[in-house]
């Protein structure tokens, strides 16, 4: 194959600008968890929390799908991005002068989500189509790195967050992070086409459209077994991850555990945290570099699933040194499953239906994330953390074999093919 190169204006700005706001995010993020840990004191309703933005998550990709095969979907992404920098500008005057509300940071959380929700299919419908022919392996293999630069900054706005007192300055970063990102993405030349491509207008009323389209991206993802099967994997999968947000509470409910540590239990998290960054830009450029044959993708995807699982679900019952090298390889290996993935599916579905399939893709593994939040959260008020979360992966580790091992022929249609 003949292929181009990657990195074009298109490209390069939307990476620039993925990145700015990405970076801010992880900043503000983990500040705003902190923020409701320590004035609740609370692990279920830090879960609460999380499930008030993972909620919209689940229901407004699905809702935004149909539509965004049919607008400019560059528009929407730096519309919602300008959006997204006068909400958080908002909350750091707000927090900025001494408020706090549990029940108004709930309602924060729901409406972020629901930004985040269609942004996330908007994104993942556009990006493809800034890459080029032969280089889709490269380039996820980049924003899954991107992703995990981005990560180092949660050391530093721990150590904003306790120095400074407050949350509140880390809030205008982010409101500045993303006001520079709609900058850069504004200015992105390709012209879609995908709107030429939907089914006309029919006779029928607005909704009656709605459902028919929605229908339709339905009925294309049961016709695919592959990508149906790849779903309801990442929906156990992300129900696992319910169980992976208590390591945080682990850390601040535990601190005695890793007192013969210099620095405070939050900041030690992020610091081994960071790990998994290392992991996955190690991990990430060995993909840049490295092309993997298709017909060993499926083999590469199947290990990493079932390692991470094994790693997640003993990582809290090491000393603090081993739980480093296992952040590490979980580091290593998402970025790898990661880069496999995202470079098959965005390539494999018609881009005039990609985001009515990433808008029911990203429903399904919400579902998981809100169902292992509320369940796992509730059921840490009176379990052990660690119990739950090796109990947790052992199940999805039979997801592992049920849906990715078991139906490895449709899977394999997906993963093993060269892009």
């Amino acid at each position: 194959m003949n292929r181009q190169t990657l990195w074009t204006y298109d490209f390069t700005v939307i990476t620039i600008g993925s990145f700015i706001s990405l970076v801010g995010n992880a900043m503000s993020n983990f500040a705003l968890s902190l923020v409701v840990l320590d004035y609740t004191g609370s692990t279920f309703l830090y879960m609460l929390f999380q499930v008030s933005f993972q909620l919209p998550l689940m229901i407004c990709p699905v809702l935004a799908g149909p539509y965004l095969d049919r607008i400019s979907r560059k528009k929407v992404i730096c519309t919602l991005d300008f959006l997204s920098a006068g909400i958080y500008f908002l909350l750091f005057l707000l927090l900025q002068g001494g408020w706090f509300s549990y029940p108004v940071l709930l309602a924060f959380s729901l409406v972020t989500g629901a930004i985040d929700g269609v942004y996330l299919v908007a994104y993942d419908s556009f990006y493809p189509n800034l890459i080029t022919e032969g280089n889709f392996q490269k380039a996820y293999s980049i924003y899954g790195m991107l992703i995990d630069l981005s990560d180092l900054a949660s050391p530093v706005s721990a150590v904003i967050y306790y120095e400074m007192g407050g949350a509140a300055s880390l809030f205008a970063v982010n409101a500045a992070s993303f006001f520079a990102a709609a900058c850069f993405e504004v200015t992105v030349r390709f012209q879609e086409t995908h709107m030429d491509k939907a089914p006309k207008q029919a006779a029928e009323n607005a909704f009656g459209q709605f459902c028919r389209e929605l229908r339709e991206g339905l009925d294309y993802i049961r016709g695919e077994k592959g990508l149906l099967l790849i779903a309801l994997y990442f929906m156990a999968s992300n129900f696992a991850g319910g169980a992976e947000q208590l390591q945080l509470p682990y850390f601040l409910n535990h601190a005695a555990r890793f007192a013969a540590w210099p620095v405070a239990a939050a900041t030690l998290y992020t610091i081994l945290c960071n790990f998994t960054t290392a992991g996955r830009l190690l991990g990430g450029a060995v993909q840049y570099r490295l092309h993997i044959p298709k017909e060993k993708k499926f083999s590469v995807a199947f290990f990493a699933y079932a390692a991470l699982h094994v790693l997640s679900g003993t990582l809290l019952f090491l000393p603090v040194p081993w739980m480093a090298v296992w952040f590490f390889m979980e580091g290593a290996l998402g970025v790898t499953s990661y880069a496999i993935r995202s470079a098959a599916m965005q390539s494999y579905v018609p881009d005039n239906k990609r985001a009515r399939f990433n808008g029911i893709f990203q429903m399904i593994c919400f579902l998981g994330s809100v169902v292992g939040s509320l369940t796992i959260g509730a059921l840490a008020e009176f379990l052990p953390e660690r119990l739950l979360v090796i109990v947790t992966n052992a199940l999805v580790l039979a997801a592992v074999y049920l849906f990715i091992w078991r139906g490895r022929e449709a899977v394999q249609k997906v993963y093993n093919r060269d892009v």
